[in-house]
């Protein structure tokens, strides 16, 4: 059943009350435990990115269907390409990357699109 209800908010240093908002549409869709929490990690780390990196202005929308809880975060500077999903583990030392490799490593699925109003990072949990 696709519920086709997304619910959207801006960025904004109130990283709180978003993950706030996030858990409970997730814990709604049936996701739980170390899942939620992932998602909420991989979440933060998305958003952070967009106030530190992606111009500080975007949007974090959330949804689900029958198989995922999925979380979309846009910046609207579109410095992130779809190359930028770094599967490995960055080097000791690096100056960045691990948000990115970290995202990868929590989801089920982790997607950069890079659009002509900034970029989108995806972020998708199986609910089953």
């Amino acid at each position: 059943m696709d519920t086709r209800i997304r619910h959207r908010w801006a960025i904004s240093r109130e990283l709180s009350t978003l993950r706030g908002n996030i858990s409970h549409h997730a814990a709604d869709a049936g996701l739980n435990g170390r899942r939620l929490d992932d998602l909420l990690l991989a979440a933060h780390e998305a958003t952070v990115n967009v106030l530190r990196h992606g111009g500080g202005e975007g949007t974090v929308t959330v949804w689900h269907d029958e198989r995922y809880v999925t979380v979309d975060v846009v910046d609207r500077c579109g410095l992130l390409r779809p190359g930028d999903t770094c599967r490995e583990r960055p080097a000791v030392g690096a100056s960045g990357g691990f948000g990115l490799w970290l995202m990868g490593q929590l989801c089920d699925e982790f997607t950069i699109e890079r659009r002509p109003e900034g970029s989108r990072v995806r972020l998708r949990m199986l609910l089953a």
